[in-house]
């Protein structure tokens, strides 16, 4: 029996079980490969003393994690949760597991984190990236662990990626308010320096100029993140605009809902008087007090597919692997927030 606080140890069940410790390894990894009488006896011995096998220790010895690392701009968004969930079960499928970790939208944070990953030799890392330049992947990539690009493709990157179309979802949503009759929209963006916040203004501006509408007709307000408390913030500096926009495109349906909030709060009629178009269809999006019109974006096949051109990339056939774009398309959802006005 080990000492009581010791961590046990393959060397105390060999000696609980009366066996040599390469036939407790072969119980652990190749069961098969061991007489039913001793492999039940061995496997009463690891109950016994609660024996749990270093699974750092065997990838050191295989050179191979079983963890994959998945990095985005923010866990507290639902659109990032289902991201993980259809990475989550791609890996499960393949007997892996996923460490989940959230930059912040903060660069720093991302390049902490990445160093931590290769610290850890994590088996290869799903990314959105935080960093407009891609300075953080391009230091990252000295360590040649595979990477793919989630809900983006970044500047001077060939790995894969698997993104949405958001010059086209940007232009779906303020086509939808540009047919509607609305002439003065804003668009509450978020940080600048996200690919995915400047790529909806290019489509937002695109679908203007096809509806024969000047640019400035979009009023766009920044925000300096993309959640419901700057969502509140940016509905206020609407309230306060000498001339109110009739229609609100909101980078995320996080900001969308802060918006709503807002005007809610100070008696303005939804979509009566000002229209509201979020982006991503998170579930809240059908459940707020008046219902949200959103560009869905299918993030928990982008998360599957992110994660199985990571297997691809770190399997058996890795040799074979070719990196790839995968760009899916968006669908607008059209709810009571921007219902048309007759």
């Amino acid at each position: 029996m080990a000492e009581k606080g010791r961590t046990v140890g393959i060397k105390d069940v060999a000696r609980e079980a009366g066996v040599s410790v390469g036939t407790v390894s072969n119980v652990i990894n190749r069961p098969d490969a061991v007489p039913e009488a001793t492999r039940v006896r061995v496997q009463r011995a690891i109950a016994r003393l609660g024996y749990v096998r270093s699974e750092s220790a065997r990838q050191l010895r295989a050179g191979r994690s079983r963890i994959m690392a998945l990095l985005v701009l923010d866990m507290g968004n639902p659109f990032f949760v289902d991201v993980a969930r259809g990475a989550e079960r791609a890996a499960r499928e393949a007997g892996l597991g996923v460490m989940v970790c959230n930059s912040a939208q903060n660069p720093q944070e991302e390049a902490a984190y990445l160093s931590l990953f290769a610290e850890q030799r994590v088996r290869g890392v799903l990314v959105t990236p935080a960093d407009a330049d891609g300075g953080n992947l391009a230091a990252f990539r000295r360590h040649r662990i595979p990477f793919v690009l989630v809900d983006r493709v970044a500047a001077g990157t060939s790995e894969c990626s698997v993104s949405v179309d958001d010059v086209a979802g940007g232009r779906m949503a303020v086509g939808h308010l540009a047919a509607a009759g609305h002439r003065r929209i804003a668009y509450v963006s978020g940080p600048g320096h996200l690919q995915q916040v400047r790529d909806r203004r290019v489509g937002a501006l695109a679908a203007l100029e096809e509806a024969g509408l000047p640019p400035e007709t979009l009023r766009e307000l920044p925000t300096e993140r993309l959640d419901v408390a700057a969502g509140r913030d940016a509905g206020h500096r609407l309230l306060g605009l000498p001339e109110r926009p009739t229609a609100v495109f909101c980078a995320n349906d996080l900001l969308a809902l802060g918006v709503l909030q807002a005007l809610y709060a100070a008696g303005v009629d939804v979509p009566g008087e000002m229209a509201i178009v979020g982006y991503d269809d998170i579930e809240f999006a059908a459940a707020a007090a008046v219902p949200l019109t959103s560009v869905r974006q299918p993030a928990a096949s982008m998360g599957a597919l992110a994660a199985g051109m990571l297997l691809e990339e770190t399997g058996p056939q890795a040799r074979e692997h070719r990196h790839r774009r995968v760009v899916l398309q968006p669908e607008l959802v059209v709810r009571d927030s921007s219902l048309i006005r007759r």
